[in-house]
């Protein structure tokens, strides 16, 4: 595996788990509740992702995806971050809501472009990595999917597996292109939240 994928997971399951975390705080579960929110939004994509691939889940066959989960819920404990106000928590998860959209977005793109996949197949791959953890953790607490209301965030997902399905196109895939591709992600995403900007609605 490129380390520059180990890299990018690591980072999403870190702002991933920090983005459950707080989501957990805010609708008050329990401990049980915060480490399952916490481990579906920064596992949940990665093992869809995998059964799609037909391969065993990367969470269940390294050491790492753990460590970083655990590490990184002892570290919120430990700096209190379920004290925080509520606009520091909320501006906390979406930027750490962001990071882990973009890093998941570039990790399912990776495995598609190494598996060969067409331009769809990278698309649809790195969407379900990206979105699928957060989707899993909504519907257990009882919540609209964030993808399907929130301003562009399944957007972003989809704008990274097009950027990185073009650089593949030009065998461009490298750490330098990627990091572009994060930061301008990022910043788009951010910004997007920032003004309010969100995909046309259909009106009734």
């Amino acid at each position: 595996m490129p380390e520059y994928f180990i890299f990018a997971d690591i980072i999403g399951i870190t702002a991933f788990t920090i983005s459950g975390f707080l989501i957990a705080i805010k609708n008050d579960l329990d401990i049980l509740g915060v480490l399952i929110a916490s481990s579906l939004t920064a596992l949940g994509g990665g093992i869809i992702r995998d059964a799609i691939l037909s391969s065993a889940p990367f969470a269940f066959t390294t050491l790492h995806p753990a460590l970083t989960l655990i590490t990184t819920i002892f570290i919120a404990y430990i700096f209190k971050l379920y004290k925080k106000d509520s606009i520091e928590r909320k501006w906390m998860f979406v930027v750490s809501d962001t990071i882990g959209l973009v890093a998941f977005s570039i990790t399912g793109a990776l495995l598609a472009i190494n598996a060969e996949y067409n331009f769809f197949g990278i698309v649809i791959l790195s969407f379900i990595t990206a979105v699928g953890g957060g989707v899993s953790r909504d519907i257990m607490i009882n919540q609209v999917p964030t993808v399907l209301v929130s301003d562009f965030y399944g957007s972003i997902a989809v704008i990274v597996a097009f950027l990185l399905g073009a650089l593949n196109f030009f065998n461009a895939i490298n750490e330098f292109n990627i990091i572009i591709v994060a930061l301008l992600s990022i910043t788009l995403r951010l910004l997007a939240f920032k003004r309010g900007w969100h995909l046309p609605r259909l009106n009734k």
